[in-house]
């Protein structure tokens, strides 16, 4: 297999970690940012490895940046594309924006599908090289969807499908498709929708609650496992020799399994007491 990886969203969090652990293990990097000042920085950072300027809306850079690589690589190819690259919308779907709603699904899944195809033709193989593998990151939030990331979880339970399918089709091409969702990591990823909820929806129902949410999803981030432990099972899922479909990055596993045997009644009444949503 090719030892050249495409991560994309390498600015910071998951993305950097994963790019700066495949650099370390011997990967020749490519990482995909939004600007040239992020570009200098993950650059700087990582070195050896190549900046690649797109957005995962924007499918003409895509395109670009899948030739480029194909340049670089030569005949080679990629021996791996890690879809990490994606946004946090939070607030009450009563009252969400659509534009804003819409823009999660772009980005999270309609993205992670526009990038994938663009680079599928360097993961076939061929020539006596193995075929690559891609990895997805999903989120906890893909199989379990709090009050007020309601568009988020959307994402990713879209993204987790998506992944499914994607990997029974993939069969024909011997590249294997796998699932990383971890659960709460240190990342900036939620500090903007933070910042935002206070004020947006200060004038409904939901503020009092949604503001306990996202407090607590705001510490919790803080408190969370570092991202370079995500870049470990990425790095795990790409090695091994026989990879799951699917790698759960939890720092309290048995809590997580006893939430999802929790009948969904009862499960509903707890989530809504512990963020103060109460029947008016």
């Amino acid at each position: 297999m090719s030892r050249a990886a495409v991560v994309t969203g390498v600015s910071t969090g998951i993305g950097r970690a994963v790019a700066v652990r495949l650099a370390a293990a011997g990967w020749r990097v490519f990482g995909s940012v939004r600007s040239a000042d992020d570009a200098r920085a993950f650059a700087a950072a990582v070195p050896g490895a190549t900046a690649l300027t797109f957005d995962v809306t924007d499918d003409p850079a895509i395109a670009r940046a899948a030739e480029e690589v194909a340049a670089a690589t030569g005949g080679a190819g990629l021996g791996a594309l890690v879809n990490n690259a994606g946004i946090a919308v939070a607030g009450p779907l009563q009252h969400l924006s659509l534009d804003r709603f819409r823009e999660q699904l772009a980005v999270n899944v309609t993205g992670a599908l526009a990038v994938t195809q663009a680079f599928l033709p360097l993961l076939e193989g061929g020539d006596g090289r193995a075929p690559g593998r891609i990895v997805n990151v999903s989120s906890v939030a893909g199989r379990m969807a709090m009050p007020f990331i309601g568009a988020y979880a959307a994402s990713k339970f879209a993204l987790e499908g998506l992944s499914d399918s994607l990997r029974r089709e993939l069969m024909i091409h011997g590249i294997a498709v796998i699932v990383v969702a971890p659960a709460s990591i240190a990342t900036p990823i939620w500090d903007k929708s933070v910042g935002e909820g206070a004020d947006e929806y200060s004038r409904t129902a939901y503020r009092d609650a949604l503001d306990r949410m996202l407090a607590i999803a705001d510490a919790t981030g803080r408190a969370g496992l570092p991202a370079e432990r995500v870049a470990e099972v990425v790095l795990r899922a790409l090695t091994v020799r026989r990879a799951r479909h699917r790698y759960a990055v939890n720092d309290a596993p048995v809590s997580s399994f006893l939430m999802r045997r929790i009948p969904p009644r009862l499960l509903d009444r707890l989530i809504a007491r512990s963020v103060g949503l109460r029947r008016r």
